[in-house]
This record gives C-alpha cells, sequence and structure tokens, in this order.
C-alpha cells in the first residue's frame, strides 16, 4: 500500500497546533507523512510572557513550531521565507499579504511538487478569523493545488455554534472588548454544518495536542483562561471542508485518510 503524504500550510508558528493540532496527529496515527509548511516565522507576533528578552522572536518561534511539531509526529518542516504582516499597517512586499500573491502561490507550489501529497490542509481564507496572513495563506494554497490530480485540498474551519460562544466569553472577560460579541451569522464567521464535509473525534489526541501547546511558550492560546467546557469544545471535535474537489454535502466522514 502507497504510503499517505500528507502537506499542513499554514500562515505563522503555533497555527500548525493551536489550530490544526489534533488533525496532524490523526494523520500521523494513520500512518502518513506529515509534511508543515508554514510561511512565515511569527516575527510580528506578542510575547506576552516577556519570554525572549531581545532575542530574534522569529528564530524563537521556529524553534517553537520545529518542538511543538515533533511533539506532534510532524515528519518534516518547510518554511517558505516570508514575514509575517501583522494584525494591521502597511504590509511590506516582503511579508505574506504583502508579496504578490502570484508569487506565494509559486512558493506554496514548489513545495507541494516536492513534497507530492494526496492530502493538503490549509486556514479556511472565508470563514475564519479574517487574519490577513491566515486569508492569504489559505488561498495560495488552493490555487496551488488546483489542476493537480489526486490530491484532496481541506479547510480547517471552526464551527459557527463554538465561536458564537467564544467571542461572547471574550466580551465577558473584557467589558472593553464588547465589539468581540459580534453576530457570528451577520459576520459570517465560522462554517454552519452544512459546509463541513469531516468531522474528527478529536479526543484521542488531546494529551499529545495539549503538549505541543506548550512548547510555544511565548505565545498564548487564543481560548486561554476561558471555561473548561469550552475549551473542551475546541479540544475534542475537529472540522473541515473539503475544497478540492469541491464538497457536494452528505454525511460528513470521520477521517481524513
Amino acid at each position: 500500500m502507497a504510503e499517505v503524504r500528507a502537506l499542513v500550510c499554514v500562515a505563522h508558528p503555533d497555527d500548525e497546533t493551536f489550530g490544526t493540532g489534533s488533525v496532524i496527529a490523526a494523520l500521523v496515527a494513520g500512518g502518513a507523512h506529515v509534511t508543515v509548511c508554514c510561511a512565515t516565522r511569527g516575527e510580528e507576533g506578542e510575547d506576552p510572557f516577556g519570554l525572549v528578552q531581545g532575542a530574534d522572536l522569529g528564530e524563537v518561534r521556529e524553534g517553537e513550531l520545529r518542538a511543538a511539531g515533533a511533539v506532534l509526529g510532524v515528519h518534516d518542516f518547510v518554511l517558505l521565507g516570508l514575514r509575517d504582516s501583522g494584525m494591521t499597517g502597511d504590509a511590506g512586499q516582503d511579508t505574506l499579504a504583502g508579496a504578490p500573491f502570484d508569487d506565494v502561490v509559486r512558493r506554496v507550489g514548489e513545495v507541494v511538487d516536492a513534497v507530492r501529497p494526496t492530502v493538503v490542509v490549509t486556514l479556511d481564507p472565508d470563514h475564519g478569523d479574517g487574519h490577513r496572513d491566515h486569508v492569504r495563506i489559505g488561498q495560495a494554497t488552493v490555487a496551488a493545488c488546483r489542476g493537480r490530480a489526486g490530491v484532496e485540498v481541506y479547510y480547517w474551519v471552526l464551527g459557527r455554534d463554538v465561536l458564537r460562544d467564544w467571542f461572547a466569553e471574550l466580551a465577558r472577560m473584557d467589558p472593553d472588548a464588547a465589539h468581540l460579541a459580534l453576530d457570528v451569522d451577520q459576520a459570517g464567521v465560522g462554517r454552519t454544518d452544512d459546509d463541513v464535509s469531516v468531522v474528527l473525534d478529536s479526543t484521542p489526541y488531546r494529551e499529545v495536542r495539549e503538549r505541543a501547546m506548550r512548547e510555544h511558550a511565548t505565545q498564548k492560546p487564543p481560548f486561554d483562561g476561558m471555561p473548561d467546557d469550552l475549551v473542551s469544545r475546541f479540544l475534542t471535535e475537529d472540522r473541515l471542508t473539503r475544497v478540492l474537489p469541491p464538497w457536494s454535502g452528505g454525511p460528513p466522514a470521520t477521517a481524513l485518510i
């Protein structure tokens, strides 16, 4: 039986763990050879715990990426060499969001050519958190894979229901951020059940994912400080939407491979 080769394309160190960590662990458990392609080194990320202390944040975060990936069972890592665009402000031409789109597609395409994956997972550019780097890597990954035979491409997505509760909890925790209690239906944030083609029971991978998260010591998980039941909803189920070939509906699968 031919080896399954999986490629996970993300924007920053920690996306692979805080986001797709259980998906990676499930692919590895299923016997897949997993490569993580990370577009940037997360240079513009915060260091809320003051751990870097003058060191190069991008270098530190790349080390965290590799350490967390090793915990998850990742076999190979590829860095695209683009800079983190940050959340706001002008995005320079050397950044993921500011580089010409065709250049980003070309770089991802070179990785696809080298890895020859049958399964590709990336971030949802349409109904995700709206971070411009997350949008760009999702769009570029799909463009790089379009027209390639034998490749299935999935967005890792968040359910609209869990995001509704997450935003409400963020607003409760920070009364000055009441704007976070947005109407997710009106904003189109998160995916409804009809959009989801794979629902993965991530319970068996929670422990390894939590160990991998601890390797990202400079970063704060998005569900940090949340009630236990809400954290469990993030960590016990993962959802994916198949983009290529397009999902045509029906009961969702329970595994990628």
